[in-house]
């Protein structure tokens, strides 16, 4: 027995763009915030002494989350109604900075109030420009 002479090649991932459904410049977005956040967080838990370790594990994990998230979130929020969008897009504004507030030292009532306060005025803005744009 032969083979069909039409077999399919096997097939190679294409670039992660085209995986994802997302342009490149929407991928990139979530990955520099996510630079940026890491060194920022990692720079408010050293409080001016020298960078450790820990310092820099704290950057690169907390920095690798909110990129990811911001990628999930970007993934799916065509298939979100704009008031859950908002709210999403409120809900991750807030918990990070919610955290970065809570590596300067602050208590946990109070990093959890100003990151409820950021997160609803992000929420609203966001609903606000989804509300608007559709």
């Amino acid at each position: 027995m032969s083979a069909h002479a039409a077999m399919p090649a096997p097939s190679r991932p294409g670039p992660l763009s085209a995986r994802l459904g997302l342009p490149v410049a929407l991928i990139a977005l979530p990955v520099v915030i996510g630079v940026f956040y890491g060194f920022w967080a990692a720079s408010i838990n050293r409080r001016g002494g020298e960078v450790t370790g820990g310092n820099i594990a704290l950057g690169l994990v907390s920095g690798a989350v909110i990129a990811a998230l911001g990628l999930g979130l970007l993934m799916i929020q065509g298939r979100l109604p704009r008031e859950l969008r908002a709210l999403a897009f409120g809900t991750l504004f807030g918990a990070g900075t919610g955290f970065l507030y809570a590596q300067s030292g602050e208590s946990v009532f109070g990093a959890s109030m100003m990151g409820a306060l950021l997160g609803g005025g992000m929420a609203a803005a966001a609903f606000y420009v989804f509300y608007t744009r559709e």
